[in-house]
């Protein structure tokens, strides 16, 4: 008789690690000014402020500013602790074009916040959870949706004479699940509900099944996903067009890496049990 597969058991992992504080996103205060302008060409950073000199802009240095604010005092310095505080603020601010509707939107000011306030410990929240389970369970897509796929790998699978999934067959679930494309936030209406911007792509991703039933030419399987993701930036990222032209996207940078801020960037924790159902065919 064939051996059962034992659960709970991993069935799939990328190649990336979890919790790698050693990957080149997850680097602070590494950076001098001199580095940030001359490799980077961040010169301009901030409608605010500028961190280099620590003055306020003047209305003069802005021409298209859409960040209003009280232009009294301009040119005047501060200090680096203000310079950080008002650069957060134009970060926040900046953000809302990027989560303008949905469950999600409110997830980018609280990351921002905890990047400025907690110095690098992981982040959890229950949104980012639901985000995670209502990706998994809306993909219909026959050929990426991991869900679909592991599903008809144990259909595909199963002994259903003797109600187990062999040990020997696996290997068919870690396949299923490298055939198809693992969650990310990268479709278009995470462009603007706040996931793209929080999460967009992901670092590593953990599939487990917790247990599987199978009984009269049907099973029920509990499938945990934990996904993590880095709240921070890395060279390439600053140096894609994609990402410096925005000024959001500058100001992260220079609080994340110059070497007289060094805000610490941090892992973003997300996981969902989906239950998949399927039958003998």
């Amino acid at each position: 008789m064939m051996i059962a597969l034992q659960f709970p058991c991993t069935i799939f992992k990328t190649q990336k690690w979890m919790d790698d504080y050693s990957a080149s996103d997850m680097r602070y205060g590494d950076l001098t000014e001199a580095q940030l302008k001359s490799q980077y060409r961040l010169d301009y950073i901030s409608d605010q402020v500028d961190p280099w000199t620590l003055t306020r802009r003047s209305s003069m240095d802005r021409p298209q500013s859409m960040f209003c604010c009280n232009l009294r005092g301009q040119g005047k310095k501060i200090t680096r602790q203000q310079c950080a505080a008002m650069l957060f603020d134009e970060f926040r601010w900046l953000s809302h074009k990027f989560s303008l509707h949905g469950p999600y939107s409110h997830l980018i000011e609280k990351m921002i916040t905890h990047m400025q306030n907690s110095s690098g410990t992981p982040f959890r929240d229950i949104s980012l959870d639901r985000a995670l389970k209502d990706h998994i369970i809306k993909d219909d897509s026959q050929e990426n949706s991991t869900r679909l796929l592991l599903q008809k790998a144990f259909e595909d699978n199963i002994d259903w004479e003797n109600n187990i999934y062999p040990s020997i067959e696996n290997a068919k679930l870690y396949e299923a699940i490298s055939g198809g494309k693992l969650p990310k936030f990268d479709r278009f209406q995470d462009n603007f509900n706040g996931m793209g911007i929080t999460v967009h792509d992901t670092w590593a991703t953990h599939i487990t099944i917790k247990s599987l039933h199978i009984d009269n030419g049907h099973f029920r399987a509990m499938v945990h996903y934990k996904v993590q993701d880095h709240f921070g930036l890395d060279g390439d990222d600053i140096m894609s067009e994609k990402f410096r032209q925005f000024h959001l996207f500058r100001i992260w940078f220079v609080l994340q890496r110059y070497n007289q801020f060094g805000f610490r960037p941090f892992m973003t924790n997300m996981e969902s049990t989906i239950e998949i159902t399927g039958t003998h065919k």
